[in-house]
């Protein structure tokens, strides 16, 4: 199988929520990778796992020659790979090993532990293999992991290169009006929080992100400040017996009545929230293994959509852990704290992490 279709493979298996543990993405989706980039992933003395640094251990050392680490890769399960390029560039500066690879299977950071700056100031590029079109991963592939090119020494010099090179400056200072407009038009949930609690500071009143999502869509269509926005408070939603939360008190302010289809059946729903809630709850009656799949996706930048502890939720914020975490079935918790696009782009991952029959009998649009 050439790279191409590994990684066209590997995006399938990653949109439905195949990779659930470290293990998996190993297993699924490094190993196989470093096999078609020509590494011989059976020699222990060529791709070492669990290589030892101080009593601790780095999951595969690449080595050329035998036994002496080029590249450090560690793998984490998808979607918790913050914070773990610090203990890699431990490892890392102990044995001198010039470049490092974090990988959750769908975000693959490079760096060069021996340049200056900070963690992020040293990552060479940063591949996330559902963002990136198919050709541009394996070209990074290819460019930096590659067999042939870390036993040349091109892969080094290349990373080299690329750090150094003044393009990067440039790149950067083009997206960056791309970036502002990509996070006005998607609401991104950090960005919806920090207009709200500023509102907050000026005002003692705090928004719903409903609200805050509003504001942001008539800034984009009439490009202009609104001179008053009313904040209205209507009562929470009353759950019905077959859909109520297995343990919240979280209130749910209505916004519009939202119809949706499940299998042939039609559920009315007060609010977006409380749609995502009974999708949730259909889907994990039709397919037990659905919340362990969804669970095992990539989230938010900063947060986790579901958990099994909803602590886990909000990372950094207890403030929204108890009024905005909904037990959406037993043991699982469902973060409820964002707009309805936001509540849009989670319903969508859910339904690609469920077949293709129950994602056809679903039909529902919060927007």
């Amino acid at each position: 199988m050439a790279i191409a279709k590994h990684i066209e493979k590997v995006r399938q298996g990653l949109r439905e929520g195949r990779f659930t543990s470290e293990a998996a993405v190993s297993q699924g989706i490094l190993l196989p990778a470093l096999h078609e980039l020509g590494w011989p992933i059976f020699d222990t003395s060529i791709v070492i796992p669990e290589f030892s640094v101080e009593n601790r251990r780095v999951d595969y050392a690449l080595c050329h020659p035998e036994n002496r680490p080029t590249v450090f890769i560690e793998v984490k399960k998808v979607g918790l790979s913050e914070g773990a390029d610090r203990q890699l560039f431990e490892y890392a500066f102990h044995l001198g090993v010039p470049m490092a690879v974090l990988t959750d299977g769908q975000g693959w950071s490079f760096y060069l532990p021996g340049e200056q700056g900070h963690y992020d100031e040293r990552r060479v590029y940063k591949l996330d293999l559902l963002e990136r079109d198919i050709s541009e991963a394996k070209s990074r592939l290819d460019r930096y992991l590659s067999y042939s090119n870390v036993c040349s020494g091109d892969a080094l010099k290349t990373a080299r290169s690329d750090y150094q090179n003044v393009a990067r400056v440039r790149i950067i200072r083009e997206n960056l009006p791309k970036a502002w407009d990509a996070l006005l038009k998607d609401q991104d949930s950090l960005l919806l929080d920090l207009i709200s609690e500023k509102v907050e500071d000026l005002c003692g009143y705090k928004p719903d992100l409903e609200d805050c999502s509003q504001f942001l869509e008539m800034q984009i269509q009439n490009n202009k400040h609104l001179d008053k926005h009313e904040v209205e408070r209507k009562p929470p939603v009353k759950y019905t017996e077959q859909f109520k939360p297995a343990n919240s008190n979280i209130q749910i302010r209505t916004v519009d009545n939202i119809n949706f289809v499940f299998k042939g059946q039609e559920f009315p729903s007060r609010s977006a929230k409380e749609a995502m809630i009974q999708i949730f709850q259909l889907l994990y009656k039709e397919d037990s293994g659905f919340l362990d799949r969804f669970a095992s996706r990539k989230h938010g930048k900063k947060r986790r959509y579901l958990a099994r502890e909803k602590k886990e939720l909000y990372p950094g914020r207890p403030d929204l852990v108890e009024q905005h975490s909904v037990e959406v079935v037993e043991g699982w918790w469902l973060g409820t704290n964002y707009s309805r696009r936001e509540i849009q782009v989670i319903i969508n991952l859910a339904l690609e992490v469920v077949g293709p029959q129950l994602r056809n009998e679903t039909k529902i649009n919060v927007l």
